[in-house]
């Protein structure tokens, strides 16, 4: 979604989306949002189970301070350039944008190393140093 120029300009004093948007995204399938500023009613939205990464909490609506101009576009965020179509992965520790071509290579990849560490727990788990197990998995 891209906001238009005095709203990008005015963005740190409204908040960009909340539990209405939150709401309303889930129940047409979003998975998600990542908003490049602030959000409010973050308690209702971490109730209703949708996670959404932000700049931070303001509680000011954005009724009248920002307006919607494009959507489904190449948009910058967090300055990443992310497409229609990218997979995106975020938790608490960040977030990664996957192009969509790169997609199967980098679940492939992904899976490879989860699996390899959680061997690596196991065998830690059972006693063996991080030497033997990062010669064994390489992984640490």
């Amino acid at each position: 979604m891209r906001w238009s120029s005095a709203a990008r300009t005015s963005r740190c004093r409204t908040g960009c989306g909340g539990e209405l948007l939150s709401t309303a995204s889930k129940m047409r399938g979003a998975r998600g949002a990542i908003v490049d500023g602030l959000i409010r009613d973050t308690k209702k939205i971490l109730e209703l189970g949708f996670p959404v990464f932000a700049t931070g909490t303001k509680p000011v609506d954005s009724q009248g301070r920002g307006l919607v101009i494009e959507y489904d576009i190449p948009v910058k965020c967090g300055g990443v350039l992310v497409h229609p179509g990218d997979v995106i992965f975020g938790d608490r520790d960040g977030i990664v944008v996957i192009p969509a071509a790169l997609a199967e290579e980098a679940f492939r990849r992904a899976l490879d190393k989860a699996t390899r560490e959680n061997h690596t727990r196991d065998e830690l788990l059972q006693g063996r140093t991080l030497r033997q197990v990062y010669d064994k998995y390489g992984v640490l």
